[in-house]
């Protein structure tokens, strides 16, 4: 936490500085503005010759100044960026808020572990993660978390990762450029919607006439000005009206290519900035380097063509501007040229503009990742196997405050699967949560809370918290059985990871033992690892059927100095104690 104390101390001293230099030029340019029009004034007053140098040169003192005070606007913008990331990363390392976007639009209810774990929204695990600014950065670690990688790509993940742990100044001029970019997903798609829109080329004829014409408007005006012949302005005249009625054959593609593209030129910049800075920037990891080569085309790199496309967008606008756009186009078809342009631009770059931009989304998301490394020092990058083992040392859940959280160890091996016992408020849900959130980290590449661990990364199906939907119009049991069948029908794919908290509570005793147990035999038939809590004795009894893949494992609570005291231990058996009863004669219930 030092070094965003140390950062914020900077960069409120050098947003100090930029304010003062900005509210000089501020001034410098009202006082040029009032010196121009003063000496233009006395001009037409006097036409004193030195008046009017005098204003030229203010005019010009003007634009310099405009220069500068649009470089500083920009720079105040990125260190308020930077020292707002750094008092963000404060507060949150201090647990007094988490200040960063919850994901709360990803989350899906039938998706097979993301409600359950709380993936997305308040106090989710997104959250915690959420360092992305631009929409395709936000939508991409949701993805990254929804669906595991394979080995070979977890593990290119972790040495990015390792590599962005460490370049702090990186992640968070990054992180600040995307920021100011102030993206959101309408703008993205509206760019998206653009690139794929209407790729024609213009008719041959127009190509040689939008040269020819201006060349001969501007040869007839020399033509005039030598001669002030009104032939040859009645010429210029009816030059300057068929180049409008040209133009005004296109002015629907021109409207239409611009259509719903507010800001979109600052947009489009400000993304070639993040491209700029990826591209010069070394990494040494392959995974970095191989998001980098996406970028590299052949003559220029992939935010020289951002730039490129942001100027047209921007001369483009020109067109709404009804007195510039008659002037402009009616005289050398301006904005002709600026069309031409970019249906040139979208032939040749179109294709790889989405490309270009998830390799942003794809380092905000690794930045994220590489954040929580940093700020967990204590974490692990798991080590990955493909031999169905699955270890965690001091395994715990890293949402919990690390000051009062209690780790432990658990081995999916010999034995596969875990009957989990324990009373309601001992560590059950807790302890599976922090295997399914530990297990999804573990396949997007990210540390896990432990002080060890030695993962086969399993695609994760769970059953832990459903909830009756009055939209679907089913009731909590019917819920729970399609998400029962969900995990079947994803272990007749695959062996994955299952966890399973108290199933079939919607039923009474007897359906619900017979039925715990035969799902839990199916389940081991699949060749899934997993847990299963109950608080059923009987059904901890199967281990016996199946010493070999089946163990009992439990939460038990003490009772001392007649009040119940939980440890949150795992630990090997099955549950003793009977704290409902203790509880219910404590409260003189019974």
């Amino acid at each position: 936490m030092d070094i965003y104390k140390s950062k914020v101390s900077f960069y409120t001293d050098e947003l100090s500085r930029i304010n003062s230099k900005y509210n000089l030029i501020s001034l410098l340019r009202l006082i040029s503005v009032a010196l121009f029009f003063t000496f233009l004034y006395y001009y037409f007053q006097n036409t004193g010759v030195l008046c009017l140098l005098l204003a030229v040169l203010f005019f010009a003192a003007f634009i310099f100044l405009m220069r500068i005070h649009s470089k500083l606007q920009f720079k105040k913008k990125i260190n308020q960026a930077l020292l707002d990331i750094n008092k963000n990363e404060i507060d949150f390392l201090e647990r007094k808020a988490i200040p960063f976007e919850n994901g709360a639009e990803f989350i899906d209810f039938h998706h097979s572990y993301a409600y359950d774990l709380d993936i997305f929204g308040n106090n989710s695990l997104f959250q915690y993660l959420n360092r992305t600014a631009t929409y395709i950065g936000k939508k991409i670690l949701a993805d990254g978390l929804l669906h595991k990688s394979l080995n070979e790509e977890i593990q290119k993940n972790q040495e990015a990762i390792k590599e962005l742990t460490q370049k702090i100044a990186f992640r968070q001029e990054f992180l600040a450029l995307a920021k100011v970019t102030e993206d959101k997903e309408s703008s993205y798609q509206s760019l998206l919607d653009w690139s794929r829109f209407n790729r024609e080329s213009l008719p041959n004829w127009t190509l040689v006439f939008a040269y020819v014409s201006p060349v001969l408007f501007l040869m007839t005006s020399v033509i005039y000005g030598f001669t002030s012949n009104m032939i040859i302005l009645k010429s210029l005249s009816y030059l300057f009206l068929i180049n409008l009625m040209v133009l005004g054959r296109f002015i629907k593609r021109i409207q239409l290519e611009i259509a719903n593209s507010d800001n979109i030129d600052k947009i489009i910049g400000k993304y070639g900035l993040l491209l700029e800075k990826i591209e010069n920037t070394i990494f040494a990891s392959a995974k970095l380097k191989v998001l980098q080569q996406r970028l590299q085309l052949k003559k220029e790199p992939a935010s020289v063509h951002l730039k490129q496309l942001s100027e047209l967008f921007s001369r483009n606008d020109t067109i709404a501007n009804l007195v510039t756009a008659v002037v402009f186009n009616g005289t050398f078809l301006f904005n002709f040229h600026v069309l031409k342009a970019l249906l040139a631009w979208k032939k040749e770059h179109a294709a790889d503009l989405e490309d270009w931009l998830d390799v942003i989304g794809e380092f905000e998301k690794l930045n994220s990742l590489a954040n929580f490394s940093y700020n967990n020092p204590d974490f692990v990058f798991p080590s990955i196997n493909s031999e169905y083992k699955i270890g965690f040392t001091n395994l715990g859940h890293p949402l919990l405050n690390p000051k009062t959280r209690v780790g432990n160890d658990t081995y999916f091996y010999p034995q596969s699967f875990m009957i989990l016992t324990g009373s309601n408020m001992s560590g059950k849900s807790t302890f599976l949560r922090s295997l399914g959130i530990n297990m999804v980290l573990t396949g997007t590449g990210s540390v896990v809370c432990a002080a060890q661990a030695d993962v086969h990364p399993l695609p994760v199906l769970v059953s832990m918290r459903l909830s009756d939907s009055l939209s679907d119009s089913e009731s909590y049991f019917f819920a729970e059985i399609k998400r029962l069948k969900q995990i079947m029908d994803g272990l007749a794919i695959e062996p994955a990871f299952v966890l399973l908290d108290e199933i079939l509570r919607g039923t009474n005793s007897d359906d619900k033992r017979n039925g715990t147990i035969e799902v839990l035999k199916k389940v081991i038939a699949k060749k899934a690892l997993g847990a299963i809590a109950t608080h059923d004795i009987e059904v901890c009894l199967t281990t016996n059927e199946f010493p070999e893949i089946l163990t009992n494992n439990c939460f038990e609570v003490e009772i001392k100095e007649n009040d119940l005291h939980f440890d949150y231990k795992l630990r090997k058996g099955i549950c003793q104690n009977k704290s409902a009863t203790f509880l219910m004669k404590k409260m003189e219930i019974i």
